[in-house]
């Protein structure tokens, strides 16, 4: 079974800066796809950002050129640096990973932006 733990929500004012985290645990093989997606009271789950094994990224429109994610194949980590961040970014994040056909979400931590 994989399990997804996520660390580095916070409270930060608007402009500045967070580190999301997440290691994946119980995987025997490379994750083929980890992202975070992030939810906003009274709003669905949204897509943020994703990178495949081989490093390819994708971004939302929202917070392409403020975020960036990266990834250790080798740890079973992605990581999201969250940069300029904007009341609007205040939500929780979720870490998503796709393995052997399966999807599978951490518990969510959440990143709340004051103006």
């Amino acid at each position: 079974q994989v399990q997804l733990a996520e660390s580095g929500g916070g409270l930060v004012q608007a402009g500045g800066s967070l580190r999301l985290s997440c290691v994946a645990s119980g995987t025997t093989f490379t994750i083929g796809l980890m992202g975070w997606y992030r939810q906003a009271p009274g709003k669905q789950r949204e897509l943020v950002a994703t990178v495949s094994s081989g490093g390819s990224t994708n971004y939302a429109v929202p917070v392409k050129g403020r975020f960036t994610i990266s990834r250790d194949n080798a740890k079973s980590t992605v990581s999201l640096q969250m940069n300029s961040l904007k009341p609007e970014d205040t939500a929780v994040y979720y870490c998503h990973a796709w393995y052997v056909g399966t999807n599978y979400w951490g518990q969510g931590t959440q990143v709340t932006v004051s103006s």
